[in-house]
């Protein structure tokens, strides 16, 4: 029996924002904890209008003399104006950042007027043209389309914009069907997207609590295929089962998706070290050895 060759995605893992000195200790933990199995970089967020910027920053900041590792801070545009994300993009190259999220976000409540960047493709646009090649630019990208969108067609057409406009690579919403990936992967093939180059990275939610899943995903669009919810419905209050249920799901998930040759995974940590850890230790990514047995098929 002979193994198929499978190369191993990167990974990458995002926090967000917290807001007391107890938690912000606890991310660092967290963030030390995961930093141990050598992820590409992590990504922090940053809320509707900016409205995290400070925070989003000193994290940012901190994590950066904390490691290594590379740091991607999050930017959304909607609502801003130019002058004031220059001055971040100033601020974090000064800081030695030279990797961006860029988002079109939310915005706040009660804020009315899209400001002078109302796009996402408007603030790649913006960030080349302010600081040239400085920053690798991540973009969003979505498999089950973008709730707000008119069609499937022009959202696909938008992450193809994004990339022209000067993006290096896009980040997809969260998924449970990796055909929905593979499906927007060969869509921007075919709109001549060269997906090597440009990569579509698979962003991963780990199942830890069934509320805030289903909240998640009605928030942002985002597709829990039936046979998941309905198991979580029936594990009710049994947080142990959902999470060893939710578990098995997302493991099968990104073993389909790096038996199609995904280039990386991103996962949406939810600031927690499980099941993230064990999902990059179960799936072999944080080892140079080969996948483990479940990758594999027989080969004639």
């Amino acid at each position: 029996m002979t193994l198929p060759t499978i190369t191993l995605p990167k990974f990458s893992f995002e926090f967000f924002p917290t807001k007391t000195e107890d938690s912000v200790e606890k991310l660092y933990q967290t963030f030390d904890t995961l930093n141990q199995l050598a992820p590409s970089y992590f990504s922090v967020t940053y809320g509707a209008g900016g409205t995290t910027t400070e925070r989003t920053l000193g994290i940012v900041a901190a994590l950066q003399n904390r490691a290594n590792t590379p740091i991607a801070p999050h930017i959304s545009c909607i609502g801003d104006d130019k002058a004031k994300i220059a001055g971040l993009l100033d601020t974090y190259k000064s800081l030695g950042i030279n990797r961006i999220v860029a988002l079109r976000g939310d915005l706040p409540s009660g804020q009315v007027g899209m400001g002078e960047l109302p796009f996402a493709v408007d603030l790649v646009h913006f960030i080349r043209e302010h600081s040239g090649d400085h920053f690798r630019i991540e973009v969003a990208a979505y498999p089950e389309m973008h709730p707000q969108a008119k069609s499937f067609d022009l959202d696909i057409n938008n992450l193809v914009n994004k990339f022209a406009a000067g993006a290096d690579s896009a980040i997809t919403q969260f998924f449970y069907n990796p055909d929905s990936y593979l499906y927007l992967r060969d869509a921007l093939e075919k709109r001549g997207v060269d997906t090597v180059k440009k990569p579509l990275v698979a962003g991963i939610m780990p199942i830890i609590n069934a509320t805030n899943l289903v909240r998640f995903a009605d928030s942002c669009g985002a597709d829990i295929p039936r046979y998941i919810r309905k198991q979580l419905a029936d594990y009710g209050d049994d947080r142990k089962a959902i999470r060893e249920f939710g578990f098995q799901v997302v493991a099968r998930l990104c073993e389909d998706l790096m038996k199609e040759g995904v280039p990386a995974l991103h996962f949406y940590s939810m600031n927690r070290v499980e099941p993230n850890k064990s999902l990059v230790e179960a799936l072999g990514l944080n080892s140079a050895q080969t996948p483990p047995p479940s990758l594999a098929t027989d080969k004639a």
